[in-house]
């Protein structure tokens, strides 16, 4: 099960990569928030998985 916590905590890095590039590129909010949630909820699995 480690590995899919790896994969889960990458999945977060990306998402969070994304939503900071659709801040630069000024796109609308609702668009980074859903980014800056699925980020957040990635890392929230990666850590149920761990326990």
């Amino acid at each position: 099960m480690l590995i899919w916590s790896i994969v889960l905590m990458g999945v977060a890095g990306i998402l969070a990569g994304g939503a900071l590039s659709l801040r630069q590129q000024r796109a609308h909010i609702s668009w980074i928030i859903v980014a800056w949630v699925l980020a957040a909820v990635s890392l929230y699995c990666a850590y149920l998985i761990t326990l």
